[in-house]
């Protein structure tokens, strides 16, 4: 038997490729920072759920160290709160239902010391079949949207999509009051009148902003923002005008998308 530390120094340090390799996914939904880090197993041909993954058991969703989940703020997860932390990504799969576990044990490996005590969130998600397969387990967010994303755990023919909300309305709503009001000599105009018309605040004050921000920057894009504002107030003349002065400018730069969206905005202010 030849021992390791007879083996020559430039064998012992051969490096060789990982099974199941490690993979770190970042995404920003909303104001929200989230991180995933986990391992990718393959099929290589082997039957998964119900078979290499038992059902009804808990699983370390993906290979070697539990799957890790970094929240920034707090979110809600198919509309159960999860407070901002680090966390480990546990499942329980079945073939009609899968059961999702948010646990303190961010650091263990696998699902050997799992301890139900630790845990902060369990809810429901159900399993989806796919048309195409995934040969390594694969985490993605997909879609993402300004307040939501699906963070989706797919492997084989199996897709489980788990909903990402986050709340940055209030907060961002409170930042904005406090910018727009202070003595900045550079104020985000046309962002914060975007997020008001979007969010329902105060349309006279978006109308406002946009104004400014048309008189730094006459372009097409922020005279269509004015135009759904002058038409969400009911100023159906302003809008007109302000619709017909943002498809010139969109001709000009062969724009095509909002020209298109100018022509369907006149369309129901005519």
């Amino acid at each position: 038997m030849v021992s390791s530390s007879s083996l020559p120094a430039q064998a012992a340090a051969l490096e060789f490729p990982a099974a199941s390799p490690s993979s770190t996914l970042k995404q920003r939904v909303g104001l929200t920072d989230i991180e995933v880090v986990y391992s990718r197993p393959g099929v290589k041909n082997r039957e998964i759920f119900g078979n290499v993954v038992p059902y009804g058991k808990v699983w370390r969703t993906g290979a070697n160290a539990a799957t890790k989940l970094v929240f920034s703020t707090p979110v809600k997860l198919n509309g159960t709160e999860v407070p901002a932390g680090t966390y480990a990504l546990m499942t329980i799969p079945g073939k009609d239902e899968w059961t999702i576990i948010i646990n303190k044990g961010s650091e263990q490996w696998g699902a050997y010391k799992y301890d139900e005590k630790n845990d902060v969130a369990r809810f429901k998600a159900k399993p989806v079949k796919m048309s195409s397969k995934a040969e390594n387990f694969t985490i993605e967010f997909n879609p993402v949207k300004e307040d939501s994303a699906d963070l989706n755990l797919a492997w084989s023919d199996v897709k489980v999509p788990i909903e990402v909300k986050v709340d940055f309305v209030d907060k961002l709503h409170e930042e904005i009051e406090k910018v727009m009001a202070s003595d900045e000599a550079k104020k985000p105009y046309f962002q914060a009148a975007a997020f008001y018309y979007n969010h329902g605040f105060d349309l006279k004050k978006a109308k406002e902003w946009v104004d400014k921000a048309i008189a730094e920057r006459d372009a097409f894009f922020i005279v269509y923002l004015k135009a759904q504002i002058l038409a969400k107030e009911g100023d159906k003349a302003g809008a007109i005008a302000a619709a017909e002065h943002s498809k010139e400018l969109a001709q000009k730069a062969d724009d095509g998308a909002y020209i298109r969206m100018n022509d369907e905005l006149l369309k129901t202010l005519k």
